[in-house]
Formats: C-alpha cells, structure tokens, sequence
C-alpha cells in the first residue's frame, strides 16, 4: 500500500493478491484514521484503530465491535473507490464521475507493457496552472537550465516550431532538436524529437536516433492548492542507457531541481497576485492550455464532445 494526496484528497493506492491495482479514499469512516496505517492481506485492509475491514472496493466486510444478534450490517459502509488503471509501470487515478468523458491514459510508442528505466519524482510549491506552464514555457531554459551539460547563457538564438492539434492538446511536431541543447548529443546520429501536451497535464517527448527511442512522460498531479508533484519517466530501448543510468539520475534530478527552485521564488511574487501577462509566439502554449481547460469544462457541462480550440501554427522565440 501506499498513501497519497492528490487533488487534496487522501489516497490510498494499492495491488491486491493478483496485483490488481486499487485506489480508495486513506480514511476509515468510523473514526477518521487512515488506513495506510494498518494492515493489509491481499484482499482485505483491516483498520489499526477498531480492526474494521474493507475489500478494495470499498465495501465493509467486518466490524468486529458489533455483538451477536445486533441487526446493524456492515455492508451499509462504504469508503470511496477511485477508478485506477496500470498502463506502462505508472499508476493512473481518476476523480471524475464518468471516466468515459476523461482524455485516455497515454502510451507511449516503441514500447511494451512495461516500467520506465528512470523515474524521478519532485515536490513543486507550486499551483497546477503554474507548474504546467512553467514546464512547458519555452523560453526559461537559457536562464533557470543553465549548466555545462545543457545550456550556457550565451546560447540563445531563434527557433521555430510547427504545432498541430492533437487529442486534448497540441504537439510540437517531429524536428531536429536545437543545437544549443547538449544532452542530445548523448544519443549520437541525427535525433528526431516531438513534444505533445495532453489534458489534464501530461507532457509526453519522443526522440528517435537511428533505430533506437527515448520517450521522457512528465506527469504534473496537483496536490492540494499550492503544492504539485511531477513525476518524470523516461523509457529507452538503447542497453547502453541503461549500464549508464546510475550517471545520468543525478543530471535529470538537477535539471527537475531546477524548475522546482525557481517556481519556489516565482510563488514569493505571486503571494501578491500581480496580473500576469502573457505574450505571442513564447507564450502561446500557456495560453493554449487555459483555452484546452475552458472548453474541456464547458463540454462537460453542456454534455457533448470536445472541441480543440488549438489551429495549426508556427511559432518563432528566442532562448
């Protein structure tokens, strides 16, 4: 098991006995404990407080406490379930009420059913909106990323992008990757990168050097109103990446470091609520992704399909 909190909810996560996964809400409702602090077998979680016991689905099975003859059924308790899949080793979690309105869990190609070579996972002090505007911005990199194995400061220059809509967002579609970004040099030949963003926050890059495909899934889940959690995975089909994982964890978490610093500071000036102001063409994609948000609400509302406000583009920053 495994205790989570998720868009201010407390979550607890599990695999039963057939490694199933599970997702109910961590609070027995008898008296509020939670129930990653006790026990479970692979089919049932038996409460540490007064030994109360729930299937994964939520529903009471025992209550220990109650006399024989007392008529009270402990099947009229339940907790709430959340729908959970396993799609490539990463554990998604729904809170809607109808998980057939929802974007579809994202797969990579190139890959099999399974986990991620690397996976680093960072705390954000930061909103939802911010932290995913944040990394998609474009034009951060010369100044939060600056490092010898990434950017230098003197390294800016222009750069055009072609973007195309794609299911619930936009993608950045296949090019050469900049010259002014070294860590592509790792993979050697000529490499290929696409960038796709998707609702509700899932930014998915794909790389192709010759024969092989590095695929980065970064994952933002808002916390509670300040805080996020993003979880980076990356899947490779080159072995050498894999005898060098142990070298590269530490870039990839000082590179996630980074955005977290700097959304730490960023969140110093927003305790003030300034206005923000949003420009063309390096800000465009954060204004894609609050048009994506609106018109996901108002379809769900109004009961019908979704209409991506995203057009074909080509956009042109410097960084």
């Amino acid at each position: 098991m495994a205790a989570k909190v998720m868009l201010g909810e407390p979550i607890l996560i599990g695999r039963d006995a057939t490694g199933a996964v599970f997702a109910l809400r961590d609070l027995c409702p008898h008296r509020g404990m939670c129930f990653s602090a006790g026990r479970f077998d692979g089919a049932e979680i038996e409460c540490c407080y007064h030994g109360w016991r729930f299937d994964t689905q939520g529903r009471c099975t025992l209550i220990p406490s109650l006399a024989p003859g007392q008529a009270f059924q402990p099947s009229r308790i339940h907790v709430r379930s959340y729908r959970a899949r396993e799609v490539q080793g990463n554990i998604w979690v729904y809170f809607g009420s109808d998980p057939a309105g929802a974007p579809e869990i994202p797969r990579l190609d190139g890959f099999t059913e399974r986990d991620p070579d690397l996976v680093e996972s960072v705390r954000f002090t930061a909103a939802i909106d911010h932290a995913v505007v944040g990394l998609m911005d474009p034009a951060h990199g010369p100044f939060v990323h600056r490092a010898w194995w990434w950017r230098s400061g003197r390294s800016i220059h222009l750069k055009s992008k072609v973007f195309m809509p794609s299911p619930f967002g936009f993608t950045m579609v296949r090019h050469a990757p900049s010259k002014n970004s070294r860590a592509y040099r790792l993979l050697g030949g000529a490499p290929q990168t696409e960038i796709a963003f998707r609702l509700p926050s899932v930014r998915i890059e794909q790389i192709r050097a010759g024969r092989h495909i590095v695929a980065n899934l970064t994952a933002i889940t808002p916390i509670d109103a300040g805080a996020t959690e993003i979880n980076h995975c990356i899947y490779w089909t080159s072995p050498w990446l894999s005898a060098l994982r142990p070298l590269l964890r530490p870039y990839v978490r000082a590179f996630l470091h980074q955005d977290r610093d700097i959304m730490a500071r960023q969140r110093q000036g927003l305790r003030f609520d300034p206005p923000l102001t949003l420009i063309d063409d390096a800000d465009t994609q954060a204004k894609w992704y609050y048009r994506l948000k609106r018109e996901y609400r108002r379809a769900r509302a109004e009961s019908r399909p979704f209409e991506n406000p995203v057009e074909p583009r080509t956009l042109e920053w410097r960084s």
